[in-house]
């Protein structure tokens, strides 16, 4: 099953379920507190895709596929080291975007690189789960583009800049409940050439580890989201430039940048 954020014409957001001719029922309530179908249907070429909610907490677990640690140990000038354990990080909520939306590239930006990856959506409240248990509290899943900016992050202390940056965390379209990691592919796309492509699965850590290792020390929450990582490495990006990840099983998130 499909959900979907929208609006029509400018209107308040509504949430529906998107079947496979690219209709949205409409549908009362929330995704993790759905009601009753309200008889409304929509074109999905009609709507406005929104975010499709805004995270409760925002996870991402960072350095989770190999060629990218070579290559930001390469950035960063450190040796090649993997982790040993999955630890979790922080993301800011006003850095999300929607579907089609702008990724604004910041005054003094110089090295904005995209991250495709995928996104974790947590359903039901959750702690002390086994590894067998993880899956138990996952709603579905999305697309995140976990845009960077490459000297911000070498230089900063922190990443406050250079993950959080307004409008540097595009993710959508939509809510998959029913997606299979292990024959996904990950595809980005740049002005509609292949950049990146690698197996969703090829996580050092997968998604079970970081949710029953989460779950031992923290509780988890319905709309809680974890990002999953990415791998390979990104050209710089510029204003006009178009970027696409997709995720086969899931869809297509699209988003232009602009100075």
């Amino acid at each position: 099953m499909r959900w979907i954020n929208f609006s029509v014409d400018g209107g308040p957001s509504a949430y529906g379920i998107l079947d496979t001719d690219d209709r949205i029922h409409e549908v009362h309530g929330t995704i993790f507190e759905p009601g009753e179908r309200s008889g409304a249907v929509h074109r999905l070429a009609d709507v406005k895709i929104e975010v499709p909610f805004i995270p409760r907490t925002f996870y991402a677990a960072g350095l989770n596929y190999v060629k990218h640690i070579r290559e930001y140990a390469e950035l960063t000038g450190q040796p090649v080291s993997e982790p040993k354990q999955a630890d979790i990080g922080y993301r800011a909520v006003n850095a999300l975007i929607a579907h089609d939306e702008a990724i604004v590239i910041p005054p003094g930006a110089t090295q904005v690189e995209y991250e495709g990856e995928l996104v974790v959506v947590i359903g039901k409240k959750a702690k002390h789960l086994s590894e067998a248990e993880a899956l138990s509290c996952v709603l579905g899943y999305t697309i995140g583009n976990d845009v960077s900016e490459r000297l911000w992050q070498a230089s900063d202390r922190t990443f406050w800049r250079s993950k959080n940056a307004d409008t540097f965390k595009p993710m959508g379209p939509w809510i998959e409940t029913e997606f299979n990691i292990d024959a996904a592919e990950t595809t980005v796309r740049l002005n509609g050439n292949v950049q990146t492509h690698f197996r969703t699965a090829d996580m050092l850590f997968d998604i079970r580890t970081f949710i029953s290792r989460m779950t031992q020390c923290l509780t988890l929450f319905p709309g809680d989201v974890i990002w999953m990582g990415t791998d390979g490495k990104s050209p710089k990006l510029k204003a006009g430039d178009v970027v696409e990840v997709e995720i086969s099983g899931l869809g297509r998130l699209r988003n232009h940048l602009v100075n």
